[in-house]
């Protein structure tokens, strides 16, 4: 490519640019204050994507772009360099321009680490001091926590393994297959901030796309020589005398072995253990049926009479395409789901938008942080009861009662002349209440008239026949359970006993786990369990960044008990019920607590279990760095 072609695509792409990303580029490459000042002052916007031009007038865009080709000449002359990161202060006052919005200043340090201007793993390599002989850590998974785990533990220098039950990596995103299947997260923001991906082909991938992106940091980090699949682990006991977890593990040919491990970090997840709908008579069912996280691709639906029981995440994203294809689709919805419009959900990455992210130097970064802002806390207050707000009913306070109109005004236009429809989709709790999807063509599948949406759960299977309680059938040649998960049963696949030898699985319960910071629960030294009780992200953000987190806690942890001598470490009763307390007393405010509301988020009791009720710099903050006098040590004589 000659300099002509390199200079038309970059004029291509700048002009797809976001204006307001490219201001925090020009402020950081020149110094200059000029670009954070009027009449460079973009305008506030809440969207997810926000408008390219931040509002500026297309002349004052022209003078942006202009300049920032003007700054890449001189860096590429060798005119210009790059300068050294900016302050704390500096990247406060670029955030609050940037969004146009006052971001207070708690969150540069976050914001610095997730737009990878400062590292998140622990700056320590124990290599240096020395590991005791035996030392080890287990991983238990290979899915995204896992290779999170993996990462930081080599950072650390620690010898670890990582096993994982599945034949290969990726633990959801191997398993879940099913049409259509990817996430609604911008991927730009689901991904890890020490692997950034600058090739994403669309802003919200497919699975695969996901799944490939697993593989190159897995193998990128090197995480082979370390890992074994196929290999479950169905016990792990605690031995006092050594100090050290006693691990049965099974392989494919199921073969029974012990391992030890100092330490043990399950990665397994909260959405893996598929929940199956318990309805009287479907064994006897005649025809195919299976979960949707365990799809039969080898069955076809071309022609057939489909049952699909369940309206969550998994069947918005899935309706269309089996609608094309079945003879009739009918739908068992026990209660109707909020859906955002599909803005660029559909979309490609463009490839001028893949140029910037590659060359524009920091135009990654920033594009990720709005991202980040949007997509998280800047969320968090529209499920916050306001106690003086008089709709209690319907909403949560004003903000979310905008949010509940622009919604309700997407379903009644994508339902335009179809009221049956609306009845039936139109929720009758506040946005958020469960987590809000995003529409997969679901309102137009809804339209098609080889679909019916069914407003009654289905009281029992008769033959090829699904009966509703009040006594209709539908007759179905397979049956899609889209019913979703048990999060509740959180490690309940392995039998767990620590200290007093006492089941983890009976300490939690059917669907009560606690943990405190949602990773170490008492009884149980040198376990920490990634993505536990309390972690969930249910208004917005991404695990990713929860993830790391919990492993800069726990990198932290085990850099405590090397220096330190400690042989063991088991957080203190009094901490761990003390700040399941206060995480009781937040969630009582918040959405997922709201009367009436039916979500996995909570067990049978009313407890809100899943989702975290703080900012994302709350918890942030929080695993900075541990605090030894929250735990018991021991220290060997």
């Amino acid at each position: 490519m000659n300099n002509t072609d390199r200079t038309t695509e970059r004029y291509a792409a700048l002009q797809e640019a976001s204006v307001p990303a490219l201001l925090m580029c020009l402020a950081q490459l020149t110094g200059e204050h000029q670009w954070l000042e009027d009449p460079f002052l973009p305008k506030r916007d809440i969207s997810i994507f926000a408008d390219l031009s931040g509002g500026l007038a297309p002349e004052l865009q022209t003078i942006v772009r202009d300049n920032i080709s003007v700054v890449m000449d001189e860096l590429a002359s060798g005119k210009r360099h790059l300068p050294p990161v900016p302050s704390e202060e500096q990247i406060t006052e670029m955030m609050n321009v940037c969004l146009g919005e006052r971001v207070p200043a708690e969150y540069a340090g976050m914001a610095m680490e997730e737009m990878g201007f400062r590292p998140r793993e622990l700056d320590w390599n124990v290599q240096e001091k020395g590991v005791p002989g035996g030392f080890k850590v287990l991983v238990i998974g290979a899915g995204f926590a896992g290779i999170c785990a993996g990462h930081h533990l080599k950072k650390l220098g620690v010898p670890f393994e990582i096993v994982e039950k599945n034949p290969d990596l990726g633990g959801v995103w191997l398993e879940n297959t099913y049409p259509e299947a990817g996430v609604d997260t911008p991927n730009h923001f689901y991904s890890f901030t020490f692997a950034p991906n600058l090739d994403w082909t669309s802003n919200y991938s497919k699975r695969q796309e996901v799944w490939d992106y697993q593989r190159k940091v897995f193998n990128d980090i090197g995480l082979a020589p370390h890992t074994e699949f196929a290999v479950e682990v169905i016990a792990m006991h605690w031995h006092e005398q050594n100090a050290q977890w006693e691990v049965s593990t099974r392989d494919a040919t199921g073969k029974v072995s012990k391992r030890w491990a100092t330490a043990v970090i399950t990665a397994v997840g909260n959405l893996n253990r598929a929940k199956m709908a318990a309805v009287p008579g479907f064994e006897s069912f005649p025809g195919d049926a299976w979960h949707s996280a365990q799809w039969r691709h080898d069955v076809s639906l071309e022609g057939k009479d489909v049952a699909v029981i369940g309206t969550g995440a998994s069947a918005m994203q899935f309706l269309r395409s089996i609608a094309d294809k079945a003879r009739k689709v009918t739908i068992f919805q026990r209660s109707a789901q909020w859906a955002r419009p599909p803005q660029d959900y559909h979309g490609d990455t463009s490839d001028g938008t893949r140029w910037l992210l590659k060359n524009v130097p920091y135009y990654y970064a920033w594009y990720r942080f709005g991202l980040v802002w949007r997509f998280g806390d800047g969320l968090l207050p529209t499920v916050r009861r306001d106690p003086l707000w008089p709709h209690q009913d319907r909403s949560m306070n004003s903000r979310n009662d905008r949010q509940r109109v622009q919604l309700t005004d997407y379903l009644l236009q994508e339902l335009e002349g179809r009221p049956d429809l609306v009845e039936k989709c139109l929720p009758d709790y506040p946005p958020y209440g469960k987590r809000i999807l995003i529409d997969n063509g679901w309102y137009q599948a809804l339209r098609r008239n080889n679909v019916e949406l069914v407003t009654q759960a289905v009281d029992h299977i008769d033959g090829a026949e699904l009966v509703t309680p009040a006594g209709t059938r539908h007759r179905a040649d397979v049956i899609l359970m889209a019913t979703g998960f048990e999060p509740g049963k959180m490690l309940w696949s392995v039998d767990i006993r620590g200290r007093s030898g006492k089941a983890l699985k009976d300490v939690w319960g059917e669907d009560d786990p606690r943990a405190y910071l949602g990773m170490t629960v008492p009884d149980y030294p040198n376990l920490f369990v990634l993505t536990g009780p309390n972690t969930a992200l249910a208004h917005g953000g991404s695990v990713l960044l929860v993830t790391e987190c919990q492993m800069r806690y726990v990198t932290s942890m085990l850099r405590e008990m090397l220096e330190n001598k400690i042989s063991d470490v088991e957080v203190r009763r009094e901490v761990h019920d003390e700040f399941n307390e206060r995480v009781d007393a937040e969630h009582a405010d918040l959405v997922w607590a709201h009367p009436g509301m039916n979500n996995w988020y909570r067990n049978a009791r009313g407890r809100v279990f899943a989702p975290m009720p703080w900012r994302l710099v709350d918890y942030w903050k929080m695993t900075r760095k541990p605090n030894l006098e929250d735990f018991h040590l021991r220290v060997p004589a």
